[in-house]
């Protein structure tokens, strides 16, 4: 494999991979259920993924591997949750990836109606595949305009916002100021609303982990790794608060349920006629960037657990660019199956969205699963290698007590996604591919790996 990505395209990959459809089209649920409480919920999750990424980052530095933190379990736990932590990240992505496809049908019919949603699916799909088989540049490249765009958006809606609620503008030049914070209740879903939304901003956070897939493919990995994880994570607060801040103050929290999108009503607010049509775009580009990075992070777990003799060997070939092309194609083929979803079943998934939502909220537990492990990785590196620490300036703050302090709010966010009937079918569909990739790893590959 190629070193071919630079600190800025690994910062945006970063900042696109936790800056998704979440943001743009969820925001309003998550208000819904805790009002504008909903910005603790996003600086607390912002901490615990602060200190999950310097967990990381402390390993990187000294194993800057492709595949890092599945690597990490099980070198500093056990195979079984190296094993798992790749499937967990494969499960994760295939799952994203096909509801991002789903939505790109429904996003292409603002502009066309009548087109059939799996034609757009298909072309994006095809378009994405070629993209990551010609090389991690040119993955990169698209990444890192892709993410640019999101992040332009974002920029662009907290300067008007700001421009709104201290100066008026859009409002008859009369500041809407910051009144409406309190005004309708601060905590407005009481305790089980402030977690029941912290479960799903949390999930929002997911993808911000692709530093730790990156790093065998980035130019100079220590200085890009520790440059990308200090800068990413603060602009990440700053896009996330931001954003939910400017939403918070514009409009009062008891209102956002009934709109489309909180962005779309802000760009509107200030005479920008084209405001539907801009942010569906943007969410669009979301999608497709979503599905991107799903090709790229699963194709390379796949290329890991083949290198391990956990997965057919072909996974692990390489194409002259140094991507592997198999696990590449692979990958496309099951994001597909959201594309068939989409023909197959068409009166579900445009009703409603339930196919997308349910596809989307199954990736959640399985999405935790490579930060518990980077947190237990870390505590077991520092017992195992503690000569690796004596010079090294990257060192992960307060730990252990920060890693279990995290641990424990991850702990916390799966008992209320069990107590919440939003997150419960989900929940248990994560938690049926646990166990069962548990069980084939013990059944197939642990005397194997044992005896090696």
């Amino acid at each position: 494999m190629k070193r071919s990505l630079s600190v800025n395209k690994m910062q945006m990959i970063a900042l696109g991979g936790a800056i998704g459809v979440g943001l743009f089209m969820g925001s309003a649920s998550t208000i819904d259920w805790t009002g504008p409480s909903v910005l603790i919920d996003y600086a607390i999750a912002g901490l615990t993924l602060y200190l999950i990424m310097r967990a990381m980052g402390e390993m990187l530095y000294v194993h800057p591997v492709t595949g890092s933190f599945s690597d990490f379990a099980s070198m500093y736990m056990h195979p079984v949750f190296g094993y798992l932590t790749a499937w967990s990240n494969i499960f994760e992505w295939v799952m994203i990836g096909m509801s991002e496809v789903i939505a790109i049908g429904s996003y292409c019919r603002f502009w066309w109606p009548s087109l059939p949603g799996w034609i757009p699916g298909l072309i994006a799909i095809t378009f994405l595949c070629s993209i990551n088989l010609i090389s991690v540049k040119s993955y990169g490249d698209f990444e890192y305009w892709f993410s640019f765009i999101k992040v332009l958006t974002i920029i662009l809606m907290i300067i008007a916002g700001f421009g709104m609620i201290f100066f008026g503008f859009g409002n008859g030049m009369h500041p809407i100021g910051i009144s409406n914070l309190w005004r309708y209740g601060f905590f407005a879903g009481g305790l089980k609303g402030f977690f029941f939304a912290f479960s799903i901003v949390l999930a929002s956070y997911q993808g911000i982990e692709f530093i730790g897939i990156t790093a065998g493919e980035a130019k100079d990995p220590q200085h890009s790794i520790v440059k990308a994880i200090q800068s990413t994570i603060w602009r990440i607060l700053i896009f996330y608060i931001g954003a939910i801040f400017v939403i918070v103050c514009i409009y009062p929290w008891n209102k956002l349920n009934a709109m489309d999108s909180p962005f779309v009503e802000t760009f509107a607010k200030l005479g920008i006629t084209v405001a539907a049509g801009i942010i569906n775009f943007v969410v669009l580009t979301a999608a497709l960037s979503g599905c991107n990075s799903g090709i790229y992070s699963t194709s390379r777990m796949a290329y890991i657990l083949a290198k391990k003799g956990e997965l057919s060997p072909k996974f692990s070939h390489l194409n002259r660019h140094g991507v592997p092309y198999v696990a590449v194609i692979a990958v496309s083929l099951g994001i597909f199956v959201g594309v068939i979803l989409n023909v197959i079943l068409p009166m579900l998934v445009n009703n409603g969205g339930k196919i997308f939502v349910m596809v989307y909220s199954s990736s959640v537990l399985p999405g935790m699963v490579p930060w518990a492990v980077i947190l237990i990785s870390q505590m077991r590196f520092r017992q195992i290698e503690p000569q690796s620490l004596s010079h090294h300036p990257f060192k992960m703050p307060f730990s252990p007590y920060s890693n279990y302090m995290a641990l424990l709010l991850l702990a916390i966010t799966l008992v209320f996604m069990a107590l919440n009937p939003t997150t419960q079918i989900p929940l248990a569909i994560g938690v049926v591919f646990l166990v069962l990739m548990t069980v084939i790893y013990f059944t197939r590959y642990d005397k194997k790996i044992s005896k090696n």
